[in-house]
Protein backbone atom coordinates (compact mmCIF):
# COMPACT_ATOMS: atom_id res chain seq x y z
CA UNK A 1 0.00 0.00 0.00
CA UNK A 2 1.57 3.14 -1.26
CA UNK A 3 0.38 5.87 1.40
CA UNK A 4 1.85 9.55 0.58
CA UNK A 5 3.83 9.87 3.66
CA UNK A 6 5.80 13.31 4.75
CA UNK A 7 2.62 15.08 4.39
CA UNK A 8 0.70 16.33 7.60
CA UNK A 9 -2.24 14.01 8.47
CA UNK A 10 -4.79 15.80 7.39
CA UNK A 11 -3.64 15.30 3.48
CA UNK A 12 -3.28 11.56 3.94
CA UNK A 13 -6.94 11.77 5.42
CA UNK A 14 -7.90 13.90 1.93
CA UNK A 15 -5.83 11.60 -0.05
CA UNK A 16 -7.91 8.52 1.09
CA UNK A 17 -11.23 9.87 0.95
CA UNK A 18 -10.17 10.90 -2.97
CA UNK A 19 -9.80 6.69 -3.59
CA UNK A 20 -12.12 5.41 -1.53
CA UNK A 21 -15.33 7.27 -1.79
CA UNK A 22 -17.44 4.75 -1.34
CA UNK A 23 -16.30 2.34 1.07
CA UNK A 24 -16.92 2.09 4.44
CA UNK A 25 -14.91 3.81 7.02
CA UNK A 26 -16.49 3.00 10.20
CA UNK A 27 -19.29 0.54 11.62
CA UNK A 28 -20.34 1.51 14.97
CA UNK A 29 -23.00 -1.23 16.13
CA UNK A 30 -25.50 -0.73 13.70
CA UNK A 31 -24.08 2.59 12.07
CA UNK A 32 -21.88 2.51 9.18
CA UNK A 33 -20.10 5.70 6.93
CA UNK A 34 -18.32 5.92 3.84
CA UNK A 35 -15.45 7.95 3.61
CA UNK A 36 -17.63 10.60 1.95
CA UNK A 37 -19.85 10.83 4.54
CA UNK A 38 -16.93 10.61 7.00
CA UNK A 39 -15.41 13.60 4.58
CA UNK A 40 -18.52 16.04 4.87
CA UNK A 41 -18.90 14.94 8.77
CA UNK A 42 -15.37 16.59 9.19
CA UNK A 43 -15.87 19.57 7.50
CA UNK A 44 -19.13 20.49 9.40
CA UNK A 45 -17.00 19.64 12.47
CA UNK A 46 -14.15 21.79 11.31
CA UNK A 47 -16.45 24.73 10.10
CA UNK A 48 -18.35 24.46 13.72
CA UNK A 49 -15.08 24.76 15.83
CA UNK A 50 -14.25 27.97 13.42
CA UNK A 51 -17.58 29.07 13.91
CA UNK A 52 -16.98 28.82 18.64
CA UNK A 53 -13.82 30.57 17.83
CA UNK A 54 -11.33 28.00 17.68
CA UNK A 55 -7.80 29.04 16.45
CA UNK A 56 -5.50 26.59 14.88
CA UNK A 57 -3.24 25.34 17.55
CA UNK A 58 -6.87 25.86 20.25
CA UNK A 59 -7.24 22.61 22.24
CA UNK A 60 -10.41 21.20 22.06
CA UNK A 61 -11.35 17.69 24.44
CA UNK A 62 -12.69 14.66 23.85
CA UNK A 63 -14.50 12.75 26.65
CA UNK A 64 -16.32 9.68 25.56
CA UNK A 65 -16.22 6.06 25.05
CA UNK A 66 -14.85 5.17 21.37
CA UNK A 67 -17.74 5.82 18.86
CA UNK A 68 -16.93 6.23 15.26
CA UNK A 69 -17.99 9.96 16.63
CA UNK A 70 -14.51 10.38 17.91
CA UNK A 71 -12.89 9.85 14.22
CA UNK A 72 -15.12 11.82 12.61
CA UNK A 73 -14.21 14.09 15.29
CA UNK A 74 -10.72 13.98 14.85
CA UNK A 75 -11.00 14.34 11.29
CA UNK A 76 -12.74 17.58 11.54
CA UNK A 77 -9.84 18.82 13.99
CA UNK A 78 -7.23 18.12 11.61
CA UNK A 79 -8.86 20.31 8.78
CA UNK A 80 -9.55 23.20 11.56
CA UNK A 81 -5.43 22.52 12.26
CA UNK A 82 -6.81 22.58 15.95
CA UNK A 83 -5.17 19.98 18.51
CA UNK A 84 -7.18 17.02 19.92
CA UNK A 85 -7.19 16.26 23.86
CA UNK A 86 -7.96 12.76 24.53
CA UNK A 87 -9.31 12.08 28.03
CA UNK A 88 -8.86 9.17 30.05
CA UNK A 89 -12.90 8.13 30.89
CA UNK A 90 -11.46 6.51 33.70
CA UNK A 91 -10.26 9.71 35.58
CA UNK A 92 -12.32 11.53 38.77
CA UNK A 93 -13.54 14.39 38.04
CA UNK A 94 -10.43 16.56 39.76
CA UNK A 95 -8.22 14.86 37.64
CA UNK A 96 -10.41 15.78 34.37
CA UNK A 97 -10.25 19.34 35.50
CA UNK A 98 -6.35 19.22 35.91
CA UNK A 99 -6.36 18.12 32.18
CA UNK A 100 -8.39 20.58 30.87
CA UNK A 101 -7.14 23.23 32.67
CA UNK A 102 -3.36 22.18 32.09
CA UNK A 103 -4.43 22.21 27.98
CA UNK A 104 -6.72 25.20 28.39
CA UNK A 105 -9.23 23.56 26.11
CA UNK A 106 -11.83 25.36 24.74
CA UNK A 107 -14.64 22.83 24.22
CA UNK A 108 -14.99 19.67 25.26
CA UNK A 109 -17.22 16.87 23.88
CA UNK A 110 -18.80 14.76 26.54
CA UNK A 111 -20.03 11.26 26.58
CA UNK A 112 -23.21 10.71 28.30
CA UNK A 113 -22.08 8.39 30.68
CA UNK A 114 -19.97 11.49 31.76
CA UNK A 115 -22.29 14.66 31.98
CA UNK A 116 -22.79 14.07 35.73
CA UNK A 117 -18.88 14.08 35.98
CA UNK A 118 -18.12 17.68 33.75
CA UNK A 119 -21.45 19.41 35.46
CA UNK A 120 -19.75 19.03 38.59
CA UNK A 121 -16.65 20.13 37.44
CA UNK A 122 -17.89 23.13 34.57
CA UNK A 123 -17.04 25.95 37.18
CA UNK A 124 -13.66 24.79 37.39
CA UNK A 125 -12.94 25.24 34.03
CA UNK A 126 -13.11 28.48 32.86
CA UNK A 127 -10.99 27.76 29.54
CA UNK A 128 -14.09 26.00 28.35
CA UNK A 129 -16.40 28.10 26.20
CA UNK A 130 -18.65 25.50 24.96
CA UNK A 131 -19.81 21.88 25.60
CA UNK A 132 -21.02 19.49 22.89
CA UNK A 133 -23.00 16.14 24.44
CA UNK A 134 -22.74 13.41 22.44
CA UNK A 135 -26.06 12.40 22.90
CA UNK A 136 -29.25 13.85 23.33
CA UNK A 137 -28.85 17.56 24.62
CA UNK A 138 -28.07 17.83 28.24
CA UNK A 139 -28.98 20.87 30.11
CA UNK A 140 -27.96 24.07 27.87
CA UNK A 141 -25.52 21.56 26.06
CA UNK A 142 -26.06 21.15 22.43
CA UNK A 143 -26.13 18.00 20.97
CA UNK A 144 -23.38 16.77 18.95
CA UNK A 145 -25.53 15.77 15.71
CA UNK A 146 -27.38 18.99 15.95
CA UNK A 147 -24.56 21.16 16.13
CA UNK A 148 -22.46 19.33 13.43
CA UNK A 149 -25.85 18.80 10.77
CA UNK A 150 -25.98 23.13 11.42
CA UNK A 151 -22.42 23.96 9.94
CA UNK A 152 -21.37 24.25 6.25
CA UNK A 153 -20.35 21.49 4.11
CA UNK A 154 -16.94 23.02 3.27
CA UNK A 155 -13.44 22.09 3.51
CA UNK A 156 -11.89 25.03 5.27
CA UNK A 157 -8.47 24.45 4.18
CA UNK A 158 -6.65 25.93 6.47
CA UNK A 159 -2.91 25.51 5.94
CA UNK A 160 -1.05 23.09 7.94
CA UNK A 161 2.56 22.24 8.80
CA UNK A 162 4.38 18.93 8.96
CA UNK A 163 5.32 20.84 12.51
CA UNK A 164 2.27 21.20 13.48
CA UNK A 165 0.40 19.50 16.68
CA UNK A 166 -1.85 17.07 15.77
CA UNK A 167 -3.17 15.65 19.38
CA UNK A 168 -2.56 16.04 22.91
CA UNK A 169 -2.72 13.09 25.26
CA UNK A 170 -1.58 12.39 28.42
CA UNK A 171 0.77 10.17 30.37
CA UNK A 172 -1.04 7.48 32.58
CA UNK A 173 -0.07 9.67 35.55
CA UNK A 174 1.12 6.72 37.46
CA UNK A 175 2.96 8.88 39.62
CA UNK A 176 2.11 12.54 39.89
CA UNK A 177 -0.10 14.76 37.85
CA UNK A 178 -0.04 13.53 34.10
CA UNK A 179 1.46 15.85 31.26
CA UNK A 180 -0.10 16.46 27.61
CA UNK A 181 2.47 14.71 25.02
CA UNK A 182 2.01 16.88 22.07
CA UNK A 183 2.15 14.42 18.93
CA UNK A 184 2.37 15.83 15.35
CA UNK A 185 1.87 15.26 11.85
CA UNK A 186 5.60 14.02 11.74
CA UNK A 187 5.03 11.74 14.59
CA UNK A 188 2.01 10.20 12.65
CA UNK A 189 3.31 10.10 8.60
CA UNK A 190 6.41 8.62 10.73
CA UNK A 191 4.68 6.11 12.30
CA UNK A 192 2.54 5.43 8.75
CA UNK A 193 5.91 5.10 7.35
CA UNK A 194 7.03 2.37 9.94
CA UNK A 195 4.15 0.44 9.70
CA UNK A 196 3.65 -0.07 5.75
CA UNK A 197 6.66 -1.73 6.32
CA UNK A 198 5.86 -3.85 8.55
CA UNK A 199 2.64 -5.16 10.19
CA UNK A 200 0.43 -3.17 7.22
CA UNK A 201 0.29 -6.36 4.97
CA UNK A 202 -3.10 -7.23 6.11
CA UNK A 203 -4.18 -3.93 6.34
CA UNK A 204 -6.04 -3.08 2.80
CA UNK A 205 -9.26 -1.26 1.28
CA UNK A 206 -12.17 -2.83 2.60
CA UNK A 207 -10.62 -5.10 5.02
CA UNK A 208 -12.52 -4.97 8.44
CA UNK A 209 -10.09 -3.92 11.29
CA UNK A 210 -11.48 -3.72 14.85
CA UNK A 211 -10.47 -0.76 17.17
CA UNK A 212 -11.70 -1.90 20.88
CA UNK A 213 -8.99 -0.20 23.03
CA UNK A 214 -9.28 3.12 24.22
CA UNK A 215 -8.76 5.95 22.09
CA UNK A 216 -7.40 8.23 25.13
CA UNK A 217 -4.88 5.98 24.33
CA UNK A 218 -2.20 5.90 21.61
CA UNK A 219 -2.88 1.70 21.11
CA UNK A 220 -6.76 3.10 20.16
CA UNK A 221 -6.30 6.06 18.81
CA UNK A 222 -3.39 4.91 16.29
CA UNK A 223 -5.75 1.60 15.44
CA UNK A 224 -8.45 3.54 13.76
CA UNK A 225 -5.91 5.78 12.16
CA UNK A 226 -4.08 2.65 10.56
CA UNK A 227 -7.45 1.87 9.30
CA UNK A 228 -8.42 4.99 7.73
CA UNK A 229 -5.35 5.70 5.78
CA UNK A 230 -5.62 2.07 4.51
CA UNK A 231 -8.98 2.14 3.39
CA UNK A 232 -9.90 -0.52 5.51
CA UNK A 233 -13.31 -0.79 7.35
CA UNK A 234 -12.98 -0.12 10.99
CA UNK A 235 -15.14 -1.76 13.68
CA UNK A 236 -15.91 -0.15 16.52
CA UNK A 237 -16.37 -1.51 19.96
CA UNK A 238 -17.04 1.34 22.95
CA UNK A 239 -16.86 -1.30 26.09
CA UNK A 240 -14.09 -3.96 25.51
CA UNK A 241 -16.27 -6.86 26.62
CA UNK A 242 -14.37 -10.04 25.91
CA UNK A 243 -17.83 -11.58 24.63
CA UNK A 244 -18.57 -8.80 22.47
CA UNK A 245 -15.06 -8.67 21.07
CA UNK A 246 -15.33 -12.79 20.15
CA UNK A 247 -18.49 -12.57 18.07
CA UNK A 248 -17.27 -9.74 16.16
CA UNK A 249 -14.01 -11.14 15.22
CA UNK A 250 -16.41 -14.02 14.03
CA UNK A 251 -19.47 -12.02 12.50
CA UNK A 252 -17.38 -8.98 10.95
CA UNK A 253 -14.81 -11.39 9.56
CA UNK A 254 -12.22 -9.15 11.58
CA UNK A 255 -8.50 -9.47 9.54
CA UNK A 256 -6.90 -6.73 12.24
CA UNK A 257 -6.72 -5.75 15.36
CA UNK A 258 -4.66 -4.79 18.44
CA UNK A 259 -5.08 -5.90 22.17
CA UNK A 260 -2.94 -5.42 25.14
CA UNK A 261 -1.74 -8.65 26.83
CA UNK A 262 -4.78 -8.31 29.75
CA UNK A 263 -7.22 -8.69 27.01
CA UNK A 264 -5.47 -11.54 25.31
CA UNK A 265 -5.63 -13.52 28.50
CA UNK A 266 -9.12 -12.24 28.97
CA UNK A 267 -10.64 -13.31 25.31
CA UNK A 268 -8.51 -16.78 25.73
CA UNK A 269 -10.12 -17.74 29.26
CA UNK A 270 -13.61 -17.14 28.03
CA UNK A 271 -15.80 -19.86 27.81
CA UNK A 272 -16.90 -19.57 24.19
CA UNK A 273 -13.76 -19.13 23.00
CA UNK A 274 -13.25 -22.50 21.41
CA UNK A 275 -16.53 -22.05 19.62
CA UNK A 276 -15.20 -19.08 17.77
CA UNK A 277 -14.13 -18.91 14.30
CA UNK A 278 -11.07 -17.16 13.67
CA UNK A 279 -10.47 -17.65 10.04
CA UNK A 280 -10.32 -14.05 8.93
CA UNK A 281 -7.68 -12.87 11.86
CA UNK A 282 -4.77 -12.11 9.61
CA UNK A 283 -2.96 -9.88 12.52
CA UNK A 284 -3.14 -9.26 15.92
CA UNK A 285 -0.78 -6.64 16.84
CA UNK A 286 0.13 -6.58 20.84
CA UNK A 287 2.38 -4.64 23.58
CA UNK A 288 2.25 -2.05 26.78
CA UNK A 289 2.99 -5.14 29.25
CA UNK A 290 4.72 -8.17 29.90
CA UNK A 291 2.90 -11.39 29.00
CA UNK A 292 3.42 -15.17 30.21
CA UNK A 293 4.84 -16.74 27.88
CA UNK A 294 1.87 -19.80 28.18
CA UNK A 295 -0.92 -17.15 27.44
CA UNK A 296 1.16 -16.03 24.54
CA UNK A 297 1.49 -19.48 23.02
CA UNK A 298 -2.22 -20.90 23.56
CA UNK A 299 -3.40 -17.14 22.45
CA UNK A 300 -1.31 -18.32 19.13
CA UNK A 301 -2.69 -21.65 18.28
CA UNK A 302 -6.34 -20.94 18.82
CA UNK A 303 -6.52 -18.08 16.78
CA UNK A 304 -4.43 -19.05 14.25
CA UNK A 305 -2.85 -15.75 12.53
CA UNK A 306 0.38 -13.41 12.88
CA UNK A 307 1.02 -12.10 16.46
CA UNK A 308 3.61 -9.06 16.28
CA UNK A 309 4.89 -8.00 19.55
CA UNK A 310 5.50 -3.96 19.64
CA UNK A 311 7.11 -1.92 22.56
CA UNK A 312 6.74 1.77 22.83
CA UNK A 313 5.50 4.68 24.89
CA UNK A 314 2.69 7.81 24.32
CA UNK A 315 5.70 9.99 23.98
CA UNK A 316 7.08 8.09 20.82
CA UNK A 317 3.46 8.01 19.64
CA UNK A 318 3.71 4.21 19.89
CA UNK A 319 5.86 1.08 18.19
CA UNK A 320 9.63 1.79 18.18
CA UNK A 321 10.43 -1.56 18.06
CA UNK A 322 9.16 -5.01 16.69
CA UNK A 323 9.16 -8.45 17.36
CA UNK A 324 8.13 -10.35 13.84
CA UNK A 325 6.07 -13.13 13.37
CA UNK A 326 8.35 -15.45 12.80
CA UNK A 327 10.54 -14.26 15.92
CA UNK A 328 7.40 -16.24 17.71
CA UNK A 329 8.25 -19.48 17.03
CA UNK A 330 9.29 -21.17 19.89
CA UNK A 331 12.12 -22.42 18.57
CA UNK A 332 13.55 -19.29 18.06
CA UNK A 333 13.50 -18.78 22.18
CA UNK A 334 12.54 -14.81 21.74
CA UNK A 335 8.86 -14.75 23.31
CA UNK A 336 10.33 -12.76 26.64
CA UNK A 337 11.97 -10.14 23.89
CA UNK A 338 9.90 -6.96 22.33
CA UNK A 339 11.87 -7.24 19.39
CA UNK A 340 14.32 -5.22 17.35
CA UNK A 341 13.72 -1.34 16.17
CA UNK A 342 11.50 -0.50 13.43
CA UNK A 343 12.48 1.08 10.49
CA UNK A 344 13.82 4.36 11.53
CA UNK A 345 14.15 4.05 14.86
CA UNK A 346 17.52 4.18 17.00
CA UNK A 347 17.67 2.53 20.38
CA UNK A 348 20.83 2.30 23.13
CA UNK A 349 21.18 1.63 26.23
CA UNK A 350 23.27 3.28 28.20
CA UNK A 351 24.45 3.50 31.78
CA UNK A 352 23.83 5.97 34.95
CA UNK A 353 26.67 8.31 32.74
CA UNK A 354 25.04 8.23 29.51
CA UNK A 355 27.69 5.40 28.13
CA UNK A 356 26.85 2.57 26.00
CA UNK A 357 26.66 -0.73 27.88
CA UNK A 358 28.06 -4.00 26.68
CA UNK A 359 25.43 -6.55 25.18
CA UNK A 360 23.60 -7.89 27.91
CA UNK A 361 24.92 -5.43 30.53
CA UNK A 362 21.02 -4.15 31.76
CA UNK A 363 20.92 0.42 31.29
CA UNK A 364 18.42 2.82 30.34
CA UNK A 365 17.03 2.68 26.90
CA UNK A 366 17.19 5.74 24.50
CA UNK A 367 15.30 6.10 21.22
CA UNK A 368 15.90 8.28 18.30
CA UNK A 369 13.48 8.43 15.83
CA UNK A 370 10.45 10.85 14.32
CA UNK A 371 7.54 9.44 16.62
CA UNK A 372 9.59 10.78 19.36
CA UNK A 373 6.61 13.48 20.79
CA UNK A 374 6.84 17.42 20.01
CA UNK A 375 7.72 17.18 24.01
CA UNK A 376 5.36 18.20 26.99
CA UNK A 377 2.53 20.63 26.84
CA UNK A 378 3.41 24.09 29.02
CA UNK A 379 6.45 21.75 31.18
CA UNK A 380 9.91 23.03 29.10
CA UNK A 381 11.62 21.86 32.01
CA UNK A 382 10.07 18.64 31.80
CA UNK A 383 10.56 18.42 27.98
CA UNK A 384 14.04 19.42 28.25
CA UNK A 385 14.80 16.40 30.88
CA UNK A 386 13.00 13.64 28.65
CA UNK A 387 15.98 14.61 26.00
CA UNK A 388 19.25 13.70 26.18
CA UNK A 389 20.10 15.44 22.66
CA UNK A 390 17.95 14.01 19.58
CA UNK A 391 16.82 10.70 22.43
CA UNK A 392 14.51 10.40 24.68
CA UNK A 393 15.12 8.82 27.62
CA UNK A 394 12.58 6.36 28.12
CA UNK A 395 12.88 5.71 31.58
CA UNK A 396 12.86 1.90 30.61
CA UNK A 397 15.86 -0.58 31.74
CA UNK A 398 16.31 -2.98 29.02
CA UNK A 399 19.29 -4.82 27.24
CA UNK A 400 20.87 -6.52 23.73
CA UNK A 401 21.29 -10.01 23.78
CA UNK A 402 24.02 -11.06 21.42
CA UNK A 403 21.54 -11.10 18.27
CA UNK A 404 20.24 -7.48 18.43
CA UNK A 405 16.99 -8.29 20.28
CA UNK A 406 15.60 -5.98 23.03
CA UNK A 407 14.66 -6.86 26.41
CA UNK A 408 12.59 -4.70 28.56
CA UNK A 409 13.63 -5.31 32.75
CA UNK A 410 11.31 -2.04 34.03
CA UNK A 411 10.55 1.07 34.31
CA UNK A 412 13.77 2.43 36.00
CA UNK A 413 11.99 4.53 38.61
CA UNK A 414 10.67 0.95 39.66
CA UNK A 415 13.72 -0.93 40.53
CA UNK A 416 14.09 -2.38 43.71
CA UNK A 417 17.62 -1.96 45.78
CA UNK A 418 17.83 -4.97 48.20
CA UNK A 419 21.23 -5.49 49.18
CA UNK A 420 22.93 -3.00 47.37
CA UNK A 421 21.40 -5.41 44.49
CA UNK A 422 19.71 -3.69 41.57
CA UNK A 423 16.37 -5.90 40.83
CA UNK A 424 14.16 -4.97 37.87
CA UNK A 425 10.29 -6.05 38.88
CA UNK A 426 10.22 -7.09 34.94
CA UNK A 427 12.38 -9.42 35.63
CA UNK A 428 10.67 -11.32 38.63
CA UNK A 429 7.68 -10.69 36.81
CA UNK A 430 8.35 -12.83 34.14
CA UNK A 431 9.84 -15.50 35.79
CA UNK A 432 6.35 -15.87 38.00
CA UNK A 433 4.64 -15.90 34.93
CA UNK A 434 6.99 -18.68 33.57
CA UNK A 435 4.74 -21.03 35.89
CA UNK A 436 1.99 -22.74 34.02
CA UNK A 437 -0.60 -22.17 37.07
CA UNK A 438 -0.03 -18.55 37.67
CA UNK A 439 -1.96 -16.23 35.05
CA UNK A 440 -0.40 -12.92 36.26
CA UNK A 441 1.91 -11.82 38.48
CA UNK A 442 3.90 -8.75 39.52
CA UNK A 443 6.18 -7.51 42.55
CA UNK A 444 7.20 -4.82 44.39
CA UNK A 445 10.13 -3.76 47.05
CA UNK A 446 8.87 -3.70 50.65
CA UNK A 447 11.07 -2.19 53.37
CA UNK A 448 13.45 -3.91 55.21
CA UNK A 449 15.14 -3.24 58.38
CA UNK A 450 18.18 -5.48 57.11
CA UNK A 451 18.62 -5.26 53.48
CA UNK A 452 16.50 -1.72 53.09
CA UNK A 453 14.18 -3.50 50.25
CA UNK A 454 12.61 -7.22 50.14
CA UNK A 455 10.71 -8.69 47.30
CA UNK A 456 6.69 -9.16 47.36
CA UNK A 457 5.28 -10.88 44.99
CA UNK A 458 1.34 -10.67 44.02
CA UNK A 459 0.14 -13.74 41.98
CA UNK A 460 -3.46 -14.58 39.99
CA UNK A 461 -3.31 -18.12 39.92
CA UNK A 462 -5.87 -20.79 38.05
CA UNK A 463 -9.13 -21.58 39.92
CA UNK A 464 -7.69 -25.46 40.66
CA UNK A 465 -4.33 -24.57 41.29
CA UNK A 466 -2.63 -25.99 44.37
CA UNK A 467 -0.12 -23.16 44.46
CA UNK A 468 1.39 -22.07 48.26
CA UNK A 469 3.52 -19.46 48.76
CA UNK A 470 6.27 -22.18 49.81
CA UNK A 471 5.88 -23.67 46.08
CA UNK A 472 6.25 -20.21 43.95
CA UNK A 473 8.77 -18.90 45.62
CA UNK A 474 10.98 -22.42 45.22
CA UNK A 475 9.89 -22.07 41.59
CA UNK A 476 11.04 -18.72 41.07
CA UNK A 477 14.67 -19.78 42.46
CA UNK A 478 14.93 -22.13 39.79
CA UNK A 479 14.34 -19.08 37.40
CA UNK A 480 16.43 -16.41 38.94
CA UNK A 481 19.15 -15.58 41.26
CA UNK A 482 17.54 -16.01 44.43
CA UNK A 483 18.60 -12.45 45.77
CA UNK A 484 15.89 -11.61 43.24
CA UNK A 485 13.11 -13.83 44.11
CA UNK A 486 9.86 -13.19 46.32
CA UNK A 487 9.82 -12.95 49.90
CA UNK A 488 6.30 -13.06 50.27
CA UNK A 489 3.50 -13.48 48.31
CA UNK A 490 0.02 -12.15 48.32
CA UNK A 491 -2.50 -14.73 46.08
CA UNK A 492 -5.55 -12.04 44.40
CA UNK A 493 -7.98 -11.80 41.92
CA UNK A 494 -6.39 -9.61 39.80
CA UNK A 495 -3.62 -7.19 39.35
CA UNK A 496 -4.24 -3.27 39.19
CA UNK A 497 -3.47 -2.09 35.62
CA UNK A 498 -4.02 1.46 34.01
CA UNK A 499 -6.33 1.13 30.68
CA UNK A 500 -2.56 0.52 28.54
CA UNK A 501 -2.37 -2.24 30.71
CA UNK A 502 0.57 -1.83 33.16
CA UNK A 503 0.66 -2.58 36.24
CA UNK A 504 0.26 0.03 38.93
CA UNK A 505 2.63 -0.61 40.87
CA UNK A 506 2.26 2.04 43.57
CA UNK A 507 -0.83 0.87 44.48
CA UNK A 508 0.50 -2.51 45.36
CA UNK A 509 3.17 -0.51 47.36
CA UNK A 510 1.38 2.17 48.78
CA UNK A 511 0.28 0.25 52.64
CA UNK A 512 3.95 -0.69 53.35
CA UNK A 513 5.33 2.51 52.44
CA UNK A 514 2.27 4.70 54.11
CA UNK A 515 3.99 7.76 56.69
CA UNK A 516 7.73 6.58 55.59
CA UNK A 517 9.75 9.53 54.59
CA UNK A 518 11.11 7.08 52.07
CA UNK A 519 9.14 6.00 49.43
CA UNK A 520 9.93 3.55 46.28
CA UNK A 521 7.77 5.03 43.80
Amino acid sequence: MDIPIQKPLVDVFRWRVTKSPNLIVHKFQQRETTYSQFDIFANKVAQGLIKEGCKPNSRVAYLAKNSDLYFEFLYGTLKSNTVAVGINWRLAAPEVAYILNDSKSEMIFVGPEFYGLISQIKDEIPHVKKIISMGDSYEQWQDYSSWRDSQLDVDPLISVSIEDDVIQLYTSGTTGHPKGVQLSNINFTASAEMSQKTYYQYFDEGTPNMVCMPIFHVAGTNMGIAGIISGSKNIIVADLDPGIVLDLIEKEKIVNTLFVPAVILFLIQHPKVEQIDFSSLKTVIYGASPIAEATLNKAIQIMGCDFWQVYGLTETNGTVTILDPQDHHPSKNKLRSCGKPGPGVEIKIVDESGNKVSTGEVGEILIKSATNMKGYWNKSEATLSAFKEDWFISGDAGYYDEEGFLYIHDRVKDMIVSGAENIYPAEVDNALMSHPEIIDAAVIGIPDEKWGEVVKGFVVIGKDSQLDENGIISYARTQIAGFKCPKSIDFVNELPRNPSGKILRRELRAPYWEGRDRNVS
